[in-house]
């Protein structure tokens, strides 16, 4: 009994483990656990029974959460999207753009992948609609069917780490940090993963040309009435407004002193880039207006059609992450705003009904149960875990660690590395979030770097073989029989299971080289943060001090009323007006 009462903490999390490894449901899980753990604890005087007052009033903390309420916006939002077709007009005309080149309706994937991450942010919407759209046409024209069905999966679970995931608002609110800071941090190694994926396409359509072959003349129709190819004209547009673009970040100091009338000096990095990429996408949209309006035919056909299908999730991601970088939105406010620009771009197209908006009501309501569920059950688990001192056994466990920060990050990503195998997520977020964030904090590490750090890794829970969430999404909608193409008139080979795994492998190393990378140059994420100016303390009281010596004795600040009005500043100093030029004077980092 001794000895149980010593180590109830370990005990506790391996009687966790054994519950979810039996299957039991990890919200039930973590409930159970706690409470029964707790009525132990008590039994044994290691837990004071008033601890557990403060159980209710935790629970209904996690039901007022402001932050979590993103999450159902966020998920309202993709799933009218998925449903309105915008992801099915998107794969079309992108996978008509690249089509020529081999590998082209891969990379059109990947595009489209990370434009659906950066407008949905929930993975199932993204794997689904792109497994339902461009597999069939990946197969009908012989692509090898491992690549076709890898970057399917990995493109979709770009909406993991490309803002606004929802797994970066739920690890911002574990970590006790702002969601705006983690989406800035997340936009660069998000994108350079779009990036990477890219790159191996590239490589594999120069050394085996054969896997992913180019669409054949016949089946590229994203032509002008005249037959003309109508890129000429793309090509142009895009450089025109990709060149003011860049001349707007360049001056953007002047543009906003033109704006607001006052001198302004510096602009933070992401507004510079949210308002330059929306500068740009105004004057594509504004340039192919006027073309349809006036009938003037600057634009070509083509040129015109790519723009309008390309604007309406461009303006959305504006609408959406531009309003929280430029911190006129909150996330939240975001999200909501998100779901309504999502619901008025399904009314233009005509593509709303009263389905639709049940569906989408209906899955978000059962993901947002289930994510409150998994908290609450959390949320019981830490109270006891905390009572027994939890912490502090993690603490003990893995800040003496060989090698300091680096053993620590080591170590901590091969754990949910492991983890990632038999949990999504949802639960590594509640589960092993609250117990490392103490100990990263303490070592040093920024909780914000840490953070998009673990989301990258989490990631790979979804490309896991065998329990990968992606992959059994992909499998869902993937051809297991032989089938007779609608175009073709072909039979087409069904796409094994062990096709989807293969095919899952090579972009899983891409992921873990991401997590390598994060920690070998950590200002892959921290330079999408604003630099903080910190100021030299000693520096701003010695400064204090020359400015007003009679106003304050900084060695005795606790003076009698006798001492303190002999001592007394001159009428004409003042106090404020000294800590100002103080702060002014004292150098800063």
């Amino acid at each position: 009994m001794e000895f149980i009462a010593n180590n109830l903490a370990p005990i506790m999390f391996a009687g966790l483990i054994c519950f979810l490894l039996i299957g039991f449901p990890v919200a039930f899980s973590l409930g159970a656990c706690g409470l029964f753990f707790a009525v132990i604890g008590i039994e044994m005087g290691v837990l004071p029974e008033a601890l557990m007052q403060a159980l209710p009033l935790r629970i209904y903390g996690v039901m007022q959460n402001e932050t979590l309420l993103a999450i159902p916006f966020f998920t309202l939002m993709g799933l009218i999207l998925e449903r309105s077709g915008m992801a099915e007009d998107l794969l079309d005309t992108v996978g008509q753009l690249f089509g020529p080149i081999r590998g082209g309706v891969a990379i059109a994937v990947i595009v489209v992948g990370a434009m659906l991450a950066a407008t949905t942010g929930v993975v199932a919407a993204s794997v689904i609609s792109m497994g339902l759209i461009s597999l069939p046409i990946m197969m009908r024209y012989g692509y090898d069917r491992r690549i076709a069905s890898g970057v399917i999966a990995a493109s979709g679970t770009l909406a993991q780490i490309i803002p606004p995931s929802l797994v970066l608002i739920i690890l911002a609110d574990q970590l006790g940090r702002s969601v705006g800071d983690l989406y800035k941090g997340a936009f660069l190694p998000g994108f350079m993963l779009v990036g990477f994926y890219m790159l191996m396409i590239f490589a594999i359509a120069i050394f085996r040309p054969s896997m992913v072959p180019a669409l054949p003349p016949e089946a590229r129709d994203l032509k002008d009435k005249n037959g003309n190819s109508g890129l000429p004209s793309l090509l142009v547009l895009t450089i025109i407004c990709v060149g003011l673009s860049v001349f707007a970040a360049q001056n953007m100091e002047a543009i906003h002193t033109w704006i607001t009338g006052e001198v302004v000096e510096h602009v933070a990095k992401d507004e510079t880039i949210v308002f330059s990429m929306c500068f740009g996408v105004t004057l594509a949209f504004i340039a192919a207006s006027i073309n349809r309006i006036t009938g003037m035919g600057l634009l070509s056909t083509v040129a015109e059609k790519v723009t309008f299908v390309l604007i309406p999730p461009l303006l959305l991601i504006f609408l959406v992450l531009g309003t929280i970088f430029l911190g006129i939105a909150t996330p939240t406010e975001g999200g909501a705003m998100g779901a309504m620009g999502a619901i008025i771009l399904a009314i233009s197209r005509r593509r709303l009904s009263y389905k639709l908006l049940q569906q989408a009501l209906v899955g978000t309501t059962k993901l947002s149960c289930f994510v409150v569920f998994i908290l609450i059950g959390a949320t019981m688990f830490s109270l006891t875990f905390q009572g027994v001192d939890g912490p502090l056994w993690v603490e003990h466990l893995l800040s003496d660690l060989p090698g300091g920060q680096l053993g620590f990050l080591i170590l901590v990503n091969i754990m949910v590395f492991f983890l990632a195998f038999f949990l999504d997520f949802f639960e590594l977020s509640f589960i092993i979030v609250p117990l490392l964030a103490p100990v990263a904090d303490k070592l040093g590490i920024d909780l914000v770097w840490f953070g998009v750090l673990l989301a990258i890794n989490m990631q790979t829970s979804f490309m896991h073989p065998p329990f990968g969430f992606a992959l059994f999404y992909l499998r869902s909608v993937a051809p297991d029989k032989e089938y007779t193409d609608k175009v073709t008139r072909q039979r087409i080979a069904p796409v094994t299971t062990t096709q989807i795994y293969l095919g899952s492998i090579p972009f899983l190393c891409i992921q873990l080289m991401m997590v390598g990378l994060v920690i070998a140059f950590p200002g892959i994420v921290s330079s999408g943060l604003d630099e903080k100016v910190t100021y030299d303390l000693d520096a701003i009281r010695e400064q204090m001090e020359a400015n007003m010596p009679s106003a304050v004795d900084f060695e005795n600040p606790f003076m009698t009323e006798d001492s303190a009005s002999e001592s007394a500043a001159p009428a004409e100093d003042d106090p404020l007006k000294a800590m100002q030029d103080a702060l002014e004077a004292a150098p800063a980092n």
